[in-house]
């Protein structure tokens, strides 16, 4: 739990580095920009949006009487527009996700961390409500939420691989998930599967160390998870190389097609690139599917 407050600290300091205003108004026609994200025009809603004088086509059922009685002008008061103002996340937080290669290089858990708070304090921001999957954290505006997402993030699961929960998504929301992707593919495509019978669209964002893509071990090798409960040694771990990276080329490749089938966006982030590279793509990706 201490490690939360530190945690969102690292998170708006890279959400900070991004534009304040990231909304692409050629695709949002009429939208005014709020935030950091501007996802509002006049339509069906709960928050009040704007008054606007009354024009030809309108019914005296939409006028507001009392801002009207302030001028010689019938107004109209509109609501809100909002698509997909729910977002949930899963963030892998099993034993496979605190890998790093070297000392110097981040703990994928620790960059899949960082990256779903900044992404969640720039919807919060925005004005979105941001929660978990499952169910646990439902979700809500407010920086007390960012809080609880902080202090969720810094869990730590003990199985060796992470399985997406698909639990309580709700319908036409948005949801990013974020994971190393190197456990049973399984779990992913039905959580996937369930998210588009739901009409729920996303991002998945899959976290590798750049050991886990250049498989660069020779000779006698011990392999063992994180969590120790998978072990395997070699005397010529070069010889299993090809044969790796071919398994990891396809499960990519499953993944990619996975997420064009149901509507969602793929994408391969490295520990050693920048966290605002990947930040700046999960933001688009979730401009793209909060449209």
């Amino acid at each position: 739990m201490s490690e939360a407050p530190a945690l969102r600290a690292r998170a708006e300091a890279e959400a900070g580095a991004l534009p304040p205003l990231l909304a692409r108004a050629d695709q949002l026609a009429g939208t005014v920009l709020l935030g950091s994200h501007g996802r509002r025009r006049a339509g069906v809603g709960d928050d009040f949006w704007q008054y606007r004088p009354m024009v030809a086509g309108d019914t005296a059922r939409m006028v507001d009487w009392r801002r009207s009685a302030r001028s010689d002008e019938r107004f109209v008061r509109e609501r809100e527009w909002q698509v997909a103002q729910s977002v949930l996340m899963w963030v892998d937080q099993a034993a496979s996700m605190r890998f790093a290669s070297a000392p110097d290089i981040a703990e994928k858990a620790d960059r899949a961390r960082l990256l779903a708070l900044a992404v969640a304090v720039l919807l919060v921001r925005g004005g979105e409500r941001v929660g978990l999957t499952g169910g646990d954290l439902p979700p809500r505006r407010g920086e007390v939420q960012l809080i609880r997402l902080a202090e969720a993030f810094s869990r730590e699961a003990i199985e060796d691989y992470g399985a997406p929960e698909a639990r309580a998504m709700l319908p036409q929301s948005s949801a990013i998930f974020i994971s190393d992707f190197l456990g049973d593919p399984a779990p992913v495509e039905a959580a996937l599967g369930e998210a588009a019978d739901r009409g729920v669209r996303g991002v998945m964002l899959q976290v590798l160390d750049p050991a886990e893509e250049a498989f660069p071990f020779r000779g006698r090798t011990i392999f063992e998870s994180v969590g120790r409960s998978l072990a395997h040694e070699t005397l010529k771990a070069d010889e299993l190389r090809d044969r790796y990276l071919e398994r990891l080329a396809e499960r990519k490749a499953r993944l990619a097609a996975l997420c064009e089938a149901t509507g969602w966006r793929y994408h391969c982030h490295h520990t050693t690139e920048s966290a605002q590279s990947a930040l700046l793509w999960l933001w688009q990706g979730m401009d793209g599917g909060l449209e």
